[in-house]
């Protein structure tokens, strides 16, 4: 469930003038029916193609003139289809024509959505390895095109320490703009489709003739090959091969990248896209589907194609788009989504990026989480050897989520996508940005916080056989409800004590004289919320640890 917040007061001019550039955006000759029940309708008594063999709505066909009937939302109800006309129409009056015929359930514009990132070029190769630009998986308060804070990144670095094995790679679905499959960063990741065949028909009775490779919503064809961009940085974000003396590093190295092109080269795209690309992404295996997209028309299509996501325990991540307002758009807007909002290097949420002034990370009582969307450095789609250009948005905030969900369920197969997402909001860093904004707990403009990489895997079993470094104290798990456990790492430890956010006491342990390798810490009596584990050595050193008590 989408948690509510207070919605704040803000500046009228400047919503009126985003929400300007996205409103009752729709194809001119074409709408999105769903009929009732299949009752009212019976396409093999059809005459023509361009019928429904219903008398009433085919009379309909005739006086608007329709040119094209296409199936589209779930393949297995065969109940909604994308109408097309041969002119162009007047679609509120056309949508409403239809629906007063009772025979349908919705009807409505086939709506067009965006890409929610924007690109810049860096001419010249800055002095540092390709790596130390990537401020979001490590921040070294390094970054030289903006203010940036040591520590305010995902802590990537510690999640790929724990990493011992490879685990059981699952398939990301990628919705954008394409990618460039032939990249050398992608070598071995690309999803191929074992079932089919490239000989001009559908082997494996999908629907889709020799998709391969992915399939193309935008031109209709199996070449998800990316010309405009902001697909293959999103691609790359997610899952760019890493430790490979090459480019950059992605979030996941080992999982399938399914490309499903649902933007064309002005990175916009239809709602039936979209739509379609779901229940492809869905119905082919993936466990993962990154949207970096988003459009501000509420859309039924849409929702049902995420609750179909969301019933096959497959989880939809999706931007909240970059006009620094309260705005909904979907497919973030929903409730079955993983939402996601952008920060800056120095941890601040991203007002604005680096592209515009008016621009800004959306907010709003939908957010889940934030991740870093700014001054993002990536992959090129007309280039395997330029790695100069960044790009800024929460369309790069949503890959970095997608990565770490990516990498939960490749070490735990079994987690729903309820689970991973309570996750990725439990172990997010809570007040990391603006105090002004970033309130105690969830706020509308950093929600559950920014992502942490590391905590997120610490409740996976690819923590188990974690390596316990000397002199080092680690806790587990985190968040904990019951307990937490406690490796000194030596027996070096003088005291311990647990204090509030508010840095009260609440809780002294009492360290026993034998078995000190792990400290068994009780915790239920704690109400739910922030607390610090302050540790103190024989040599008068204090060491902290976060950790959250869950419900």
């Amino acid at each position: 469930m989408k948690r509510l917040a207070i919605i704040f007061v803000i500046n009228l001019v400047l919503i009126n003038l985003a929400n300007a550039q996205n409103v009752n955006k729709y194809a001119n000759d074409e709408i999105i029916v769903k009929f009732k029940s299949s009752s009212v309708y019976s396409p093999a008594n059809a005459t023509t193609s361009l019928e429904f063999g219903n008398i009433r709505i085919d009379s309909l066909g005739s006086i608007y003139n329709i040119s094209n009937i296409k199936i589209t939302g779930n393949r297995d109800h065969l109940n909604t289809y994308l109408i097309k006309f041969s002119e162009h129409q007047n679609i509120e009056e056309l949508t409403s024509t239809y629906m007063s015929t009772h025979q349908f359930e919705y009807v409505e514009p086939n709506y067009i959505g965006e890409g929610g990132g924007k690109k810049a070029e860096f001419l010249n190769n800055p002095s540092d390895t390709y790596f130390a630009r990537q401020w979001g998986l490590l921040n070294d308060g390094s970054f030289s095109l903006a203010p940036a804070t040591i520590d305010a990144d995902i802590d990537m670095d510690q999640a790929w320490e724990l990493i011992e094995h490879q685990g059981t790679p699952i398939t990301i679905a990628i919705l954008d703009g394409g990618a460039k499959l032939d990249h050398p960063e992608f070598n071995n990741r690309i999803w191929t489709n074992e079932n089919e065949t490239v000989n001009n028909s559908d082997n494996d009775a999908n629907g889709y003739v020799d998709d391969v490779r992915g399939w193309n919503f935008a031109y209709s064809d199996n070449n998800p090959v990316d010309n405009h961009g902001h697909g293959t940085n999103v691609t790359g974000i997610i899952g760019a091969n890493g430790n490979n003396d090459l480019g950059y590093a992605g979030i996941d190295w080992n999982s399938k990248l399914m490309i499903c092109k649902i933007l064309n080269e002005d990175n916009t795209g239809y709602y039936s896209w979209w739509v379609d690309a779901i229940y492809y992404a869905v119905d082919n295996g993936a466990k993962v589907i990154n949207m970096s997209v988003g459009g501000q028309n509420y859309s039924n299509a849409m929702k049902e194609a995420v609750n179909y996501a969301y019933d096959n325990d497959v989880v939809v991540v999706a931007s909240m788009m970059n006009y620094n307002n309260n705005a909904k758009y979907y497919p973030a807007g929903y409730e079955n989504t993983i939402a996601v909002g952008s920060t800056d290097p120095d941890d601040e949420r991203s007002v604005p990026f680096f592209w515009s002034q008016t621009s800004g990370s959306n907010y709003g009582d939908h957010i889940d989480v934030v991740a870093p969307g700014n001054y993002i450095y990536g992959l090129k789609c007309n280039s395997n050897t330029n790695f100069n250009s960044y790009w800024g948005g929460t369309s790069q905030a949503a890959p970095h989520v997608s990565g770490l969900c990516a990498l939960l369920l490749t070490y735990d197969p079994e987690l729903s996508a309820d689970s991973v997402r309570s996750i990725i909001c439990t172990t997010a860093e809570d007040q990391v940005g603006n105090e002004m904004e970033d309130t105690y707990g969830f706020d509308i403009y950093y929600g559950h916080g920014r992502i942490n990489a590391y905590q997120a895997l610490l409740r996976t079993p690819v923590a188990v056989n974690e390596v316990i470094k000397k002199d080092e104290i680690y806790l587990y798990p985190n968040p904990a409800r019951d307990h937490i456990y406690l490796n000194p790492g030596s027996d070096n430890i003088k005291g311990i004590e647990i204090v509030n956010i508010n840095a009260q006491s609440v809780k002294t342990i009492v360290i026993p004289e034998i078995d000190r390798n792990i400290l068994h810490i009780p915790i239920s009596a704690l109400k739910p919320g922030m607390y610090f584990l302050r540790v103190s050595t024989n040599d008068n050193e204090i060491i902290t640890r976060k950790f959250i008590k869950c419900e």
